[in-house]
């Protein structure tokens, strides 16, 4: 209501000044357009916008706009500056930008001098405008000097006609933009850019800066002209040193070239491995140097096992394997030991080795000293002999606009030592024009010149190191059989043991403990089918991550029941757990008293668990005495990332640790994915699995009272005391089942993608939050309600332990060799769309992760 009443004040206030006395207008604006862009490519207007305010086409829109550049024109009887800017990325903080585009955004307002009138902030109407775009546009407005917001108007772009009460409902949706209003005193204006006939849009916006600058006195913004002509200098010597590297590059290629020609023909057949950082277009740059759609494109995750193509390109034939790339900018000690496994297998994978080594690296992105000791890590995991046999692909060539590689190389110190530890050897690629041949070309003449000047034509592998790697990953595999079959036992025994017993289900109360990054967060909201927790992606990328932090708590009811989710501060693998975080911890039993029902020990699999982690999560949970272990399970995250290979499998690959943790949580654990569009299976399954634990516990909550330490056996009952003695029977019962040496009955079943084009990926590998619409939260939030009620509603008769139905008899079916058609109608109550699925289908291995067979596939 409030923002409806200063929207229309604003209109007033335009028809007053243009009315009133003040009927000066003018000279000259002086504006300036800035903006964001989204990840999924859609333009940010802001090149369309100035040619309907200038009315000619004067900005390139076919490209993205890479340097800041002014164009004038008399528009309605005014001499109108426009500055067209480069974009940022509206999901990432500054740091993220280029340092190339933030020259260029500062040096945009010494374009239009003495300095703007007006900036112009462009977002599309039709834009999510998530709290993650708040921290990023604060940080990039700090290129300018202070005092943006008072020159700035919100420039709304659509592309249809668009009424007063369709934007006002669109700002209704997201307090972010709210923010954004504000601080520019509610001034807005709507261009519809599929009209560029209609100049009253434009003669408005002329009116509503007039309004803004007699609020500022007539003044324009404060620009420093030292600080311009700095800047002016800075771009001008990068330009002569990017001249200067091009000509050093050309001439060593043109000594190589003459070795070919003197007699020194390159192999006909060459092979090549891609390696790089996660999203940086790896996938993309071998199917454009292949010619064909030879390896998977998603948002998601595409590559999580090495891969292998072949071609004929330009009369040679081609070998490309792809390999699992890591966190943008995260650690070796980060990346799991199957990605270690698999990427330092992908040079065994075209023996003797191969010719060159394509270190992929996006330009879209700042190579910053993160990026930077991201890559020189990860390329330790093959000797010092690689560098000379590698070439640096940056992809994203349509980011440089009219820019060169050269320009965007000397303007960051990580990309200068980057190619210079490559010996100057780089290439750029287009991924989004697979018709230019000749890019794909030129890459393979220098490929071939690099393979000339080295002594080795190939980099040399370790044969015994590649029987090694197979022998790990064989061992692997029988641990993770081993691991299943375990699971698989309990599961069978327990549902045994407690069947036709069921606990009240009225208030369930849970604790998430995890490392930093661990995806808490996304796990709380998933949990609760709301965007309460914030989440790792906006923790990691715009705030201190060193500082103190406090438990956080969340509540949602759901079908009738309670459910009450407490987030723990995390901490960091390569620091000793603090006091005040221990103290945090045992604060966060107080904060769902009388007691939490589970511990959810959140761990990622696509990062590595160190034995730091081990020994955290120990340690933390040793003032609440071994009972505390009975109520833990290992709530596994980004299950995304592990795509067709199964838990099991990366818990034997990380190894002791990992292992040793599921073995204290009775082999309890579950795996979340990170994607927010599911329709509720995975969490029904988690609930499955909780509300097992508490029947198995007797619906016993661990209370405060216990983690103070107070003698139990003194307050016990004689009831309680049998509840107890029960229970040290089972645990024993359990343990001896994972002491059997029998092989499964059952193959395991992989787990498929399932993030249908809807991820947004994090530079940081945190989990992303707040994407896309409502609906699917929602569709879920039913699913599980639907699952909750008719659990709740048949209490009397359900089994307890591992039950996907309601019902006592339909456990017993689910439980047998074989299910039959009968058997399978009552999922397709809960699961509608499982329901087209053949039965045979669900019974093969080739079922994807969300088919309800998969179950079988996790621990209880």
């Amino acid at each position: 209501m409030e923002a409806e009443k200063s929207a229309a004040s604003m209109e007033v206030d335009v028809h007053a000044f243009t009315t009133s006395g003040h009927s000066q207008q003018p000279p000259e604006f002086r504006i300036v357009l800035i903006g964001g862009r989204e990840l999924n490519g859609d333009p940010s207007n802001k090149s369309e916008a100035g040619n309907i305010i200038l009315g000619k086409s004067v900005f390139d829109t076919s490209r993205r706009t890479a340097h800041s550049v002014a164009r004038q024109q008399e528009v309605h009887g005014r001499q109108v500056t426009v500055v067209d800017t480069p974009g940022w990325w509206w999901h990432y903080p500054q740091e993220n930008t280029p340092k190339l585009d933030q020259i260029e955004i500062r040096n945009s307002v010494h374009l239009c001098p003495p300095g703007p009138h007006v900036f112009l902030l462009v977002i599309p109407i039709e834009l999510t405008f998530p709290k993650i775009f708040k921290p990023s546009l604060e940080e990039h407005l700090q290129l300018f000097p202070g005092g943006v917001f008072d020159h700035t108007i919100v420039l709304f772009t659509a592309d249809a006609p668009c009424n007063y009460k369709n934007v006002q409902h669109v700002i209704s949706l997201w307090p972010a933009l709210q923010w954004v209003l504000k601080q520019c005193g509610n001034r807005k204006h709507v261009l519809n850019i599929s009209d560029r006939q209609d100049s009253t849009q434009v003669i408005t916006l002329f009116k509503k800066i007039e309004v803004m600058m007699a609020e500022n006195a007539g003044s324009h913004f404060s620009v420093d002209r030292v600080e311009g002509n700095a800047l002016k200098e800075e771009l001008e010597e990068m330009a002569e040193r990017a001249t200067t590297r091009f000509a050093e590059v050309e001439t060593k290629r043109r000594k190589l070239r003459a070795l070919i020609e003197g007699g020194k023909p390159p192999p006909t057949h060459l092979k090549m491995v891609m390696v790089g950082a996660q999203w940086s277009g790896k996938s993309s740059a071998g199917n454009t140097m292949l010619r064909k759609d030879a390896f998977a494109v998603l948002y998601s995750r595409t590559t999580e096992h090495c891969e292998i193509s072949h071609g004929m390109v330009a009369d040679r034939q081609l070998t490309v394997v792809d390999s699992p790339g890591w966190f943008y900018n995260s650690t070796l000690q980060d990346l799991s030991e199957m990605d270690k496994l698999e990427i330092e297998n992908s040079m065994h994978l075209c023996p003797p080795g191969p010719h060159a080594v394509l270190l992929v690296v996006g330009l879209a992105s700042a190579f910053n000293a993160s990026y930077q000791k991201a890559v020189h890590e990860h390329m330790s995991l093959f000797t010092d002999e690689v560098w000379k046999h590698t070439i640096v692909v940056f992809t994203r060539g349509d980011w440089l606009g009219v820019k060169t590689v050269e320009e965007r190389i000397e303007s960051e110190k990580g990309l200068q030592w980057l190619v210079e530890k490559c010996g100057n050897m780089y290439h750029v690629l287009d991924n989004t024009d697979r018709s230019d041949e000749r890019q794909v070309t030129e890459l393979l003449k220098k490929i071939e010149e690099m393979w000339a000047g080295n002594r080795d034509p190939h980099y040399k592998v370790d044969l015994g190191h590649a029987e090694q790697i197979e022998a790990r990953k064989e061992a692997v595999d029988k641990m993770a059989r081993g691991i299943r079959r375990i699971t698989q036992r309990q599961t069978r025994i327990l549902r045994e043991l407690f069947r036709g017993e069921m606990q009240p289900i009225t208030y369930k109360r849970f604790v998430l403990l995890g490392r930093k990054e661990s995806g808490k967060s996304m796990a709380g909201n998933r949990i609760l089918f709301k965007e309460l927790f914030g989440t790792a992606w906006m923790k990691k990328e715009f705030q201190d991550q060193r500082r103190r932090t406090m438990c956080v708590k969340h509540e949602t009811n759901v079908a009738g029941v309670n459910i009450s989710v407490v987030e723990a501060p995390g901490w960091f693998t390569d620091s000793m757990t603090p006091d005040w975080l221990k103290s945090e911890v045992q604060r966060s039993i107080f904060m769902c008293a009388p007691g939490p029902h589970a511990f959810f020990l959140v761990v990622p699999t696509s990062k590595a668990f160190t034995e730091n982690d081990y020994k955290a999560v120990v340690e933390l949970l040793m003032p609440f005495s071994e009972r505390v272990w009975r109520h833990c399970m290992v709530l596994f995250t980004w299950g995304d990332w592990l795509k067709e290979r199964s838990i099991e499998e990366h818990i034997a690959a990380e190894g002791k640790a990992l292992k040793q943790l599921v073995e204290m949580c009775g082999y309890r654990y579950h795996v979340l994915n990170c994607n927010r569009f599911s329709d509720g299976f995975q969490v029904v399954e988690l609930f499955e699995k909780v509300f097992d634990t508490i029947t198995r516990n007797k619906d016993h909550y661990f209370s405060a009272e216990d983690q103070l330490g107070k003698k139990q056996k003194l307050m016990l009952s004689w009831q309680e005391e049998w509840n107890r003695r029960e229970q040290e029977l089972i645990d024993r019962m359990l343990k001896a089942v994972a002491q059997e040496p029998e092989e499964e009955a059952v193959p395991s079943l992989k787990m498929a993608a399932s993030m249908d084009g809807a991820f947004i990926p994090t530079m940081s590998g945190g989990v992303p939050s707040e994407v896309g619409s409502t609906f699917w939260s929602d569709r879920a939030r039913a699913r599980v309600s639907e699952w909750l009620s008719i659990r709740v509603g048949h209490s009397d008769v359900t089994s307890g332990v591992g039950s996907l139905s309601a019902t006592a008899s339909y456990v017993e079916k689910l439980d047998e060799s074989h299910l039959t058609d009968e058997d399978y109608q009552p999922m397709t109550r809960f699961f509608p769309e499982k329901g087209k699925m053949k039965l045979d289908t669900v019974l093969d291995g080739s079922v994807s992760r969300d088919t309800v067979e998969t179950r079988r596939r996790h621990s209880f």
